[in-house]
């Protein structure tokens, strides 16, 4: 799958990709690795995305599912937040599921394709 020139830019770019379902977070990893992006992950449950982020000193940005079988990503998003690491919530949720303290949060409802939640991350990204 290959993304618009528009969205590109996530070349260099480290993307933490915390996704339980596994052709989406295949799709995002292909898409976002194609463009020249560096990977970290996919994961899958709450536990490891926390042991990644611990070892991992550089996260540019991430994409997080909110429901990861069956825990809610809401913890790992407050790390995020403290380290300043911007991040858009992938899910099927729609807006009056999430948190409150995430309302602001760009969310791309699944479906979703990896080039429209590559032009969300790059919103978020410094010029």
């Amino acid at each position: 799958m290959t993304l618009p020139r528009s969205v590109q830019s996530l070349s260099g770019r480290h993307v933490l990709v915390v996704e339980d379902e596994y052709f989406i977070a295949d799709d995002l990893v292909s898409a976002f690795a194609a463009c020249g992006a560096r990977i970290l992950g996919p994961v899958a449950t709450l536990q490891d995305a926390f042991a990644l982020v611990a070892m991992t000193e550089r996260i540019d940005c991430a994409v997080l599912d909110i429901n990861l079988q069956g825990e809610m990503v809401y913890p790992l998003a407050d790390l995020l937040a403290r380290r300043r690491v911007p991040f858009v919530f992938a899910t099927g949720y729609n807006g009056a599921m999430i948190d409150q303290r995430y309302i602001g949060v760009p969310r791309c409802e699944k479906p979703v394709s990896p080039a429209a939640i590559a032009k969300a991350l790059l919103a978020l990204q410094p010029a």
